[in-house]
Order: structure tokens, then C-alpha cells, then sequence
């Protein structure tokens, strides 16, 4: 008889394919600047790649969002991340620019399956079905991916042996336990039904919509800058570090998801509306501070304006998330995170290819000078919005919004305890 997880580890496996997934798709990061000196192609290039996982992942939330609601959260997982096996390997054996392209969309593909499937069993499976701690959960866990991702490979790259290769053999073993213990998972999904691949507009249950735009607003002034980041940080790094070491090249990113990680778990009883409003103005403030360091050649003002804004990008995106899970109902679970995920890799993907088109034109330093300003003045815009959706009684007495006494005996989404 086959020994199946118990849900308390079955949420945690939940957890770490999310952090997994994140993690994969910055692993290929640091090596980025080796690809484009062997095989000779421009920054324009190098974004269109890192878009094109973007993309794939977008294909399948759009094809197979809900997949996991029909179908079952066992078999999408164990799909999933047998794709990602298959995408590991073809970086492994990649030869040209056209081998990246190909194995980052079949990456992007997998990774929209199970981060979808993922979170939706996080909802399924926590103990207490708090969804308050499921987005505290979901958000940490994708902070700290997208940290570890880059972390990990700059190191193997900084030890010059078999860097091409080395990263993607942790990555592949770490897929492959994550697809022994979903095979060893227990199913949440006790309705199941054939699911058939249809073209659909990302849906939205009318009880969760309201909390949907806030979430969504967070996640887009958030992961714009991530996207930026992620596709030409390191490039930055060295520029202002004046250092060809991968590990100091990458560490704004490091910076930018560690703090995002950390202030997650510090302010992750925050109320909501709170935390997108606060968060989103932190991110400004640190992408000011990101902006003024190309202006002057400050790595120092660059090193605090990653760690301010992955603050804010942390405090903002968490905000948002636990203010749209406590509404989701739960056979729209799956359905409802998919278009959570449209929203956050439009906003990481549509800004990369963006940035590596005006690089080419403007330069380094300019394109983050110009996207760092539209980021801080769309996450001022999201503050805003976020703050208008407090609760009735504290618009009704603003000073009870400054006051955190007043918040007691409230939930953490701002409604009445009791």
C-alpha cells in the first residue's frame, strides 16, 4: 500500500513547487552574460528570451488555468513538473540562442501549470483553512524562489566549474523530489471530470472582483520593477560595482527578493489594503532611490533602494494576495490564482521586452532612469487606490487609520471581529 503525505506535508510540498517554480526562473540569470558572449546576441535578445518564459507562462494560464479545478491538483502538479524536468535539460544541452528560446518557453509553460495548481492546493490544504496564512505562505514562498534562484546559480557560476551545466543538475534534483512527494500526495480535488483544453478569458467570480483589482494593482506596480530587474539587473551590478564576479553582479536582485521575503514575514498580519497602501509607497521610494544610483554611479544608493523597494514589492504583493484569497470560493480556486498570475507575468514579461528594446536605443543607465520613474509613479497610483479601499469606518474617521489600537478586534482584511 502506497504511504501517502498527510496534508500538513502535502501543503508544505504546495509551498516549496511554488518557491521551486520562482526559483527555476531565475537560475538561468547569472548566465545570461556568458550565453550572449558565446553565441553573440544583444541585450534585446537576452530580454526577448526571459520574456518568452513570461510568455509561456501566461499560454497556460490562459489554455489550462483551471485545469487543476477538474482535473485534480495531482495530475496538473505531476505534469508540470515533468515538463520542467524536460526544460532543465534542455538548458543542460543547449547550443545556441535559439535552444534558450526554446527551453525557456517550455520552462514558462510548466511553471504556469503548477504555480496555479500549487497555490490552489495551499487553499485546499492548510490545517486551519486560514487564508490569511496562505497568503503569507504563497508570498514568502515566491520571494524567497526568485531570491535562491539567482543566488545559488551566481555561486556555481563564480566557481567556474561546468557552469553551463551545474546549475541546471541542482535544479533537475530538486525537481525530482518535488515530483516524488506530489506522487505521494493526497488528492483535494474529490470532484474530478475529463478536462478539455479551451481558449477562455481569465474569469473572476463576481465575490472576489473588488478584491481581484486590488491585488492585481499590487502585483503590477510590484513585479514591473521585477521584470526590469530580473531581465537587466546583473547587467547593472557590474556597471556599478565595477565587478565581473556573478555573485556581486546579481546581488541586487538577491537584495531586492530577500528583503521582499523578509518584510512578508515581519509585516504579514498587516491589514491588507494597509499593506498594499504602505507597501507600494515604499516601492517608490526605493525605486527613486534606484534611479538617482545610475544617475550618480552610487552602488550604495543602489544597494538601499533594492533593499527599500523589495520591501515594499514584498509588503504590496502580500497585501494584495491575502485580500483576494479570503474571498475565493473553493471551485473557483484554481481558476481565480490562474488570473492572479495573467496580471503578475504581463506585468514581469510586457516591461522586460520593453526595456530591452529602448537598452539598444537609450543605454543602460537611461532605461532605468525612464523605467525606474514610470514604476515609482504607477506604485504612488496604486497606494492611492489601495487606501481608498479601507474599511467604511476608517474613512468614515480617518484618524483611526493612523491609530494601530483602533484595528483591534478587526481581522487582518479589515473587517469586524466577532
Amino acid at each position: 500500500m502506497q504511504l501517502m503525505l498527510s496534508n500538513r506535508s502535502a501543503y508544505r510540498l504546495s509551498a516549496a513547487i511554488i518557491g521551486l517554480g520562482l526559483f527555476a526562473s531565475t537560475t538561468p540569470s547569472p548566465l545570461y552574460r556568458t550565453y550572449s558572449a558565446l553565441w553573440h546576441f544583444s541585450p534585446l535578445t537576452l530580454t526577448l528570451i526571459y520574456a518568452t518564459y513570461a510568455f509561456g507562462v501566461l499560454a497556460t494560464l490562459l489554455l489550462a488555468g483551471r485545469a487543476s479545478d477538474e482535473a485534480g491538483r495531482r495530475p496538473v502538479l505531476l505534469g508540470a513538473l515533468g515538463m520542467l524536468m524536460a526544460s532543465t535539460v534542455l538548458f543542460m544541452l543547449a547550443g545556441s540562442a535559439v535552444s534558450l528560446f526554446v527551453a525557456r518557453g517550455l520552462q514558462g509553460l510548466a511553471t504556469g501549470a503548477a504555480i496555479s495548481a500549487a497555490s490552489a492546493a495551499l487553499l485546499d490544504l492548510h490545517p486551519r483553512r486560514d487564508p490569511a496564512g496562505v497568503g503569507l505562505t504563497n508570498g514568502v514562498a515566491s520571494a524567497a524562489g526568485l531570491g535562491l534562484g539567482i543566488l545559488i546559480s551566481s555561486a556555481i557560476v563564480q566557481l567556474g566549474y561546468a557552469t553551463r551545466v551545474l546549475p541546471y543538475v541542482v535544479l533537475l534534483s530538486l525537481f525530482a523530489l518535488a515530483f516524488a512527494g506530489v506522487y505521494r500526495m493526497p488528492e483535494p480535488v474529490k470532484s474530478r471530470r475529463r478536462f478539455r483544453f479551451t481558449i477562455e478569458r481569465p474569469t473572476v467570480p463576481a465575490v472576489a472582483r473588488h478584491r481581484f483589482v486590488l491585488a492585481g494593482l499590487a502585483v503590477l506596480s510590484s513585479w514591473s520593477i521585477g521584470g526590469l530587474f530580473f531581465s537587466l539587473g546583473p547587467q547593472l551590478g557590474a556597471q556599478l560595482f565595477a565587478s565581473g564576479n556573478a555573485i556581486v553582479e546579481g546581488i541586487g536582485i538577491v537584495a531586492l527578493t530577500g528583503a521582499a521575503a523578509l518584510s512578508q514575514v515581519v509585516f504579514g498580519k498587516t491589514a491588507p489594503w494597509l499593506g498594499a497602501s504602505a507597501g507600494s509607497v515604499g516601492l517608490a521610494a526605493g525605486t527613486v532611490l534606484i534611479v538617482a544610483a545610475t544617475k550618480t554611479d552610487s552602488s550604495v544608493a543602489y544597494l538601499i533602494g533594492t533593499i527599500v523597494a523589495g520591501a515594499g514589492f514584498g509588503i504590496a504583493f502580500l497585501g494584495g494576495l491575502r485580500a483576494l484569497v479570503a474571498v475565493i470560493p473553493s471551485e473557483h480556486r484554481a481558476a481565480t490564482m490562474a488570473a492572479f498570475y495573467v496580471v503578475a507575468y504581463a506585468s514581469l514579461s510586457v516591461p522586460a521586452v520593453l526595456a530591452g528594446v529602448v537598452v539598444t536605443h537609450l543605454g543602460l543607465d537611461s532605461t532605468f532612469e525612464l523605467f525606474g520613474s514610470v514604476v515609482a509613479a504607477l506604485a504612488l497610483v496604486v497606494a492611492f487606490e489601495a487606501w481608498r479601499t479601507r474599511p467604511r469606518a476608517l474613512r468614515a474617521q480617518p484618524e483611526l487609520a493612523l491609530e494601530p489600537r483602533a484595528a483591534a478586534g478587526r481581522h487582518s482584511d479589515g473587517t469586524a471581529a466577532g
